[in-house]
C-alpha cells in the first residue's frame, strides 16, 4: 500500500515513530499517528525478528499492510471547511456526519489517498487513531467510528469516493455525542482530540458475495475476570468466527487462556455450550452495494448465519458437531447435529502453530510497550493445499493493571449490613466515597425493555457525571452487550460515570460475562471495580433493603438511589471476592 515517497505518501518515520519495515506502512501527512497507529508502528521490527520469514511454511505471522492519515490533515480539512461550529454543536450525530461529507478534502493530500485505491483492490478498514486513543489510563478504544469499504468496484472514481465517505465518516465522530460525553468524564475538552486515520487492509477471504477471516481473536497478557483455576497471569483469548466485531461488540466468542488453549471450557453442560455458541458472524459485503448510507458505520457489513460459513467450506474449520446418540462432542461437522463454534480443529492443530504462535505475538507486545497488553488478530486458513495460513496483528494496546491492594475475607461477604456480594470481581480497591446506586428494577424485568433500558440509565449517567457523583450501577446480563436480549446495549459513554459496574443474572438471562472487548478495556483502564452476581449466589443482592430506600429518581424500569451515608466498596481481585456494605 505504498503511495510513494512524497512527504505526503512516505514511510512512518521521521522522528515520530519507528522507521517501518519497506513498504508495509506509510503515512500521509507530517502530522502526528495517534494512538492506535503508534501501538502497531511500535512492534513491527520486533514481529519480523520474531517470526522471519520462511520460519514456517504451514503459518506466517505479521500485520497486515497500513496507511496512516496523520493529524494534519484533520487539521486541514477542519479549517478548509470551516467545520469547528458544528462540530462542536449539540447537533445530533448524522447532521454533524452529512456535514462532514459535503466538505472537500484538502487538495495537497488527495493524489496520494487516491494512489490507495489505484494500487489495491482488497477491502479496506478505515479506523480511528486519535491523540487520545489507547492511552494507558484514559483509553478511547471502540468510542469512534471504524467503517470498512469492499474496495471492488470496477470503477477507480468510485473506489476513491467509498474510501474518502469513510475517512470522513471516522472523522466526524470525532464529534458524536458519545465521544463528547466520553470526554468530558475524563476531565479533558473534546477540542484536545485530534483524529488521525488508520487505512488497513482487512484481513481475509472472499466467499461468494462475503469477505472475511477464518477466525478473529482479541488476546490479552492479564486476564481481570478468570475462571476457577486460572491464574491472572495467564492470559486470555477470545476468538469468534468472522470479523471480530462478535467479539468487540461483546457478542458470543470462545475463550480460554493463551498457554492452555485445551482447558475444559466454562459451561457446566453441553446444552450451556449450545446455547452460548457463535450463532452468526461479520463479514464484508463485497456483492451487490447496499442502499447508499455513507454514514452507517455497518454500510458494507453483514450479519450472516452459520449455515453461510458452513455453506462456504469455512465452518468445518472452527467448528465441532453434538453427538446425541454419543452425547459427546466431535470436532468437524462429519455428523448432523447442533454445530458448536469452538474452534476444536484450528487450537487441535499442532502442526498448524497457532496455539504456539499466539503467545509469542503477545510476548513481543508486552516486552515492546512495557507491561500487560491487548491484542486484536487475525486468523487465515489457506484455501488450496500447501498454501501457509496467515495470522495477522491488526492492533495492539496497553492494559492497564491495579497498583493497590485490598484483602477480603469470606466472613466479611456474610455480614448484615451487606448491599451485595460476589465471589466474581475485576479490580482491587477499596472505595469509600459513593453515595449513589442505579439499579434496573428486578420485578416485572423482561429482555424486550431493554433498549429503553439503556436510554434511561444514559439519562442518569450524565445528570450525575455533570454532578461529578461516582455511583454503582446494577443491572441484569451483560452491559454493553449489541443483544438486547443479552444484557443492557449500553455504550461505554452511556456508564461511564458508574465506578462500581454490577452485573447481575436471572434464570432466563443467564449469560457468562463479556470478555476481551472494548468495553472491559475501558472498565480497568478507567480502574472502575465490576462484579458479577449469579442469581443463585448466597447473600447475593440486597434487592429488598434497595427496594425500600427512597428514591432520588425513578421510572418503572430503573431506580436511582441517593444515600444519606457513604457505601463501602470492597474488591479483593486476588480471591476474586468483593462487597457493597451501607455505612451509617
Amino acid at each position: 500500500m505504498s503511495t510513494g515517497a512524497s512527504s505526503s505518501g512516505s514511510p512512518v518515520g521521521s522522528g515520530r515513530a519507528p522507521t517501518a519495515r519497506g513498504g508495509l506502512v506509510t503515512r500521509i501527512g507530517e502530522g502526528e499517528i495517534g494512538g492506535k497507529a503508534r501501538g502497531l508502528v511500535s512492534v513491527l521490527d520486533d514481529i519480523a525478528r520474531e517470526f522471519p520469514a520462511g520460519e514456517s511454511p504451514v503459518l506466517t505471522t505479521g500485520v497486515p499492510p497500513f496507511t496512516v492519515v496523520t493529524t494534519d490533515v484533520f487539521d486541514s480539512f477542519i479549517a478548509r471547511n470551516d467545520l469547528r461550529p458544528v462540530a462542536l454543536s449539540d447537533r445530533p450525530n448524522h447532521q454533524i456526519a452529512h456535514a462532514f461529507q459535503k466538505a472537500d478534502l484538502p487538495p495537497a493530500f488527495v493524489g496520494s489517498l487516491r494512489a490507495i485505491t489505484d494500487r489495491t483492490r482488497s477491502p479496506l478498514a478505515v479506523r480511528s487513531s486519535s491523540l487520545l486513543e489507547d492511552a494507558l489510563f484514559r483509553p478511547f478504544a471502540g468510542v469512534y467510528q471504524t467503517k470498512m469499504t469492499p474496495n471492488n468496484q470496477l470503477d477507480p472514481d468510485e473506489r476513491f469516493r467509498k474510501l474518502c465517505e469513510a475517512i470522513k465518516l471516522v472523522w466526524a465522530s470525532t464529534f458524536f455525542a458519545a465521544p463528547k460525553r466520553y470526554i468530558r468524564t475524563t476531565g479533558r475538552s473534546i477540542e484536545d482530540e485530534k483524529m488521525a486515520v488508520v487505512i488497513q487492509e482487512i484481513v481475509g477471504r472472499p466467499h461468494g458475495a462475503r469477505f472475511y477471516p477464518t477466525v478473529s481473536g482479541v488476546a490479552a497478557s492479564y486476564n481481570f475476570y478468570p475462571a476457577p483455576n486460572i491464574a491472572h497471569e495467564e492470559g486470555v483469548v477470545n476468538l469468534a468466527l468472522g470479523l471480530g466485531k462478535t467479539i468487540v461488540d461483546g457478542g458470543s466468542s470462545w475463550f480460554f487462556p493463551p498457554r492452555r488453549p485445551a482447558s475444559p471450557p466454562p459451561f457446566g453442560s453441553i446444552d450451556d455450550m449450545i446455547d452460548h455458541s457463535q450463532s452468526s458472524f461479520w463479514a464484508v459485503n463485497i456483492g451487490p452495494p447496499p442502499p447508499f448510507n455513507p454514514v452507517a458505520e455497518t454500510e458494507y457489513l453483514r450479519r450472516c448465519p452459520l449455515a453461510d460459513a458452513e455453506a462456504d467450506g469455512v465452518l468445518g474449520s472452527v467448528a465441532s458437531t453434538y453427538d446425541a446418540e454419543s452425547d459427546r462432542v466431535d470436532p468437524g461437522l462429519r455428523r448432523r447435529g447442533p454445530r458448536i463454534v469452538n474452534f476444536a480443529p484450528v487450537l487441535g492443530d499442532p502442526l498448524l502453530g497457532f496455539t504456539a504462535a499466539l503467545p509469542r505475538l503477545l510476548g513481543v507486545c508486552e516486552r515492546r510497550l512495557g507491561g500487560a497488553v491487548e491484542i486484536e488478530f487475525a486468523l487465515n486458513l489457506p484455501d488450496e493445499p500447501g498454501e501457509a495460513a496467515e495470522l495477522r496483528l491488526v492492533q495492539v494496546r496497553p492494559m492497564a493493571l491495579a497498583d493497590n491492594e485490598t484483602t477480603l475475607t469470606l466472613e466479611e461477604l456474610t455480614r448484615s449490613d451487606v448491599v451485595l456480594a460476589s465471589s466474581r470481581v475485576i479490580g482491587n480497591t477499596t472505595e469509600t466515597g459513593i453515595c449513589d446506586i442505579v439499579y434496573v428494577r428486578r420485578e416485572g424485568f423482561a429482555p424486550t425493555d431493554t433498549p429503553v433500558i439503556a436510554e434511561q440509565v444514559a439519562r442518569m449517567n450524565a445528570e450525575l457525571v455533570s454532578q461529578q457523583r461516582p455511583y454503582v450501577l446494577i443491572g441484569f446480563g451483560r452491559w454493553g452487550s449489541s443483544d438486547p436480549w443479552g444484557g443492557i446495549p449500553v455504550t461505554w459513554d452511556q456508564i461511564a460515570g458508574a465506578r462500581v459496574i454490577v452485573e447481575a443474572t436471572l434464570p432466563n438471562m443467564n449469560f457468562e460475562m463479556s470478555q476481551g472487548s472494548h468495553f472491559f478495556h475501558n472498565l480497568i483502564s478507567f480502574r472502575a471495580c465490576y462484579l458479577m452476581v449469579p442469581h443463585y449466589d448466597q447473600p447475593g443482592i440486597n434487592w429488598a433493603w434497595l427496594d425500600s430506600q427512597p428514591a432520588e429518581s425513578e421510572s418503572g424500569l430503573v431506580r436511582h438511589l441517593r444515600l444519606p451515608h457513604h457505601l463501602l466498596v470492597m474488591v479483593d481481585g486476588r480471591s476474586r471476592r468483593g462487597v457493597i456494605r451501607w455505612t451509617s
